[in-house]
């Protein structure tokens, strides 16, 4: 985030409203990043290193938000923490639990059948940003499974990226961060 907002004249794009988006496990990375940004994790090694790393908004789509048992993604799980992780190697790692007033607005979308990453996990960021009066907007569809990507023809899932679009735009347009 930083890098890219330090260049975002040379890339066209407005630093002030960089937002983030990710599915799957990369939502559990847009997540992260969304809920841990002001987080110390490197030593500073030039000026974007000054610039913040807090998204203007997040999209997160079917994410694995959660490492606790029985919502995760147990292979997430896994590759992220190992066969027997502790319960801070559970809890660091859960979004959910890290959501604050300075979390972004987030824009959620998830199928109700998604049999790889139950949709709980986006129930419970959900009810996160609503306990912390975060600006949240979620479509939980019937169907779509998991990783529906663009969205199949005829389907609710072929309209979620006008639904971000439009979201996004207001967002935007209203100054809600």
């Amino acid at each position: 985030m930083r890098v890219i907002r330090s260049r975002a004249r040379d890339f066209g794009v407005d630093a002030a409203t960089l937002s983030v988006l990710g599915s799957s496990a990369g939502g559990h990375l847009t997540a992260t990043l969304a809920t841990r940004h002001a987080e110390h994790v490197y030593e500073r090694h030039d000026v974007a290193d000054d610039l913040s790393a807090r998204p203007f908004a997040a999209a997160l789509i079917y994410p694995v938000i959660t490492l606790k048992t029985p919502w995760t993604h147990e292979c997430s799980r896994r590759q992220l923490r190992g066969e027997s992780p502790s319960e801070l190697d559970i809890e660091r790692p859960s979004a959910e639990l890290h959501v604050d007033g300075d979390t972004p607005p987030v824009f959620i979308v998830h199928a109700m059948d998604d049999e790889a990453v139950p949709v709980e996990n986006s129930l419970h960021m959900m009810d996160a940003l609503r306990a912390a009066k975060r600006p949240v907007e979620a479509h939980f569809l019937q169907e779509g499974g998991h990783a529906f990507g663009t969205g199949y023809a005829h389907t609710a899932s072929e309209h979620w990226i006008d639904w971000l679009n439009v979201w996004l735009s207001r967002v935007k347009a209203t100054g809600t961060t």
